[in-house]
């Protein structure tokens, strides 16, 4: 009877260890993931009725072994390489968690990202509330990574709006935080006016001004320039003036050289483009991040 209390004792020892400790490598203990496609890593596979997915060719045609997983790229997207950057495993999506009844343990993290999402949604909030309270260890969740990045559907559908999505994503955020969560790198909305999407629309094949005007970064000129991209204009995978008017799917052209361009589809970057993103946020100390880069926050 002692022995096997000295065994249970043990055991209980051993899982809080897991938890508080990580190795030297892992910047944080876990990584939770929220926003829309630009870093859905799968979630939108298991959705029944979903309109945005990307669970077949060309998508993921640079993924390891050329397998297509739901993300919205030629390869490898902004989630992949934050995980990087932070020394973790790419956090799951739950659905796939859920639906395969998985007893993969969450404490490296789960992503709740899925393609579509927007900040007017009304997210999962039972699932978001089971998942982050069954640690229940708010100084777990105080050294975790919360990525959110949310906000171009938003635009995209009614930009007009964008008081109420301000607002919206502040109550969304104090939820989170009330969790125990406070490290977050919320990412802004890029030059979306700039989307093949949107230029294709244009006589002159120029971005939308009126759309720019509310996004966080309308450098996007500059990227042929400072990041090496050729092309900035025309989506890498698609049918139509800048492979723009019909979707990327197993009957589009794409381009061969996929690092020169970036945007992969007519919304969403390549592999290449997300990587240098990531970069920036993890590096950069002035130009893309405020008030501290990606590295800094992590070091607290």
């Amino acid at each position: 009877m002692a022995h096997n209390n000295i065994l249970v004792i043990l055991i209980i020892l051993s899982i809080f260890i897991f938890m508080f400790t990580y190795s030297q490598a892992q910047k944080a203990p876990a990584m939770f993931i929220f926003g829309d496609s630009l870093v859905d890593v799968g979630n939108n596979n298991h959705l029944k009725f979903s309109m945005n997915e990307a669970d077949f060719s060309h998508y993921g045609i640079d993924f390891p072994n050329k397998v297509f997983t739901g993300r919205f790229s030629n390869g490898r997207n902004a989630a992949d390489f934050l995980a990087e950057k932070v020394g973790l495993p790419t956090s799951p999506p739950y659905l796939s968690m859920i639906s395969n009844k998985s007893n993969e343990n969450f404490l490296n993290g789960v992503s709740f990202a899925s393609g579509g999402a927007g900040i007017f949604d009304d997210t999962d909030k039972q699932s978001c509330s089971s998942i982050l309270n069954s640690t229940n260890l708010r100084q777990f969740l105080s050294k975790s990574l919360f990525p959110i990045v949310i906000g171009s559907n938003d635009i995209f559908a009614y930009f007009q709006y964008v008081d109420s999505m301000a607002l919206s994503i502040t109550v969304q955020l104090k939820r989170i935080y009330d969790f125990g969560a406070r490290k977050f790198a919320i990412v802004g909305v890029g030059s979306i006016g700039c989307c093949p999407s949107i230029r294709k629309d244009i006589y002159t094949d120029e971005c939308n001004a009126e759309i720019n005007y509310w996004c966080a970064n309308q450098k996007r000129k500059k990227l042929n320039s400072v990041f090496g991209f050729i092309e900035v204009q025309t989506a890498c995978c698609g049918l139509g003036h800048l492979r723009a008017v019909f979707p990327c799917d197993l009957f589009s052209a794409y381009c061969p050289n996929r690092n020169d361009h970036d945007l992969w589809d007519a919304y969403h970057p390549t592999e290449a483009a997300a990587h240098i993103i990531v970069d920036n946020m993890y590096h950069d100390t002035s130009n893309y991040s405020f008030p501290m880069n990606l590295r800094d926050l992590l070091a607290i």
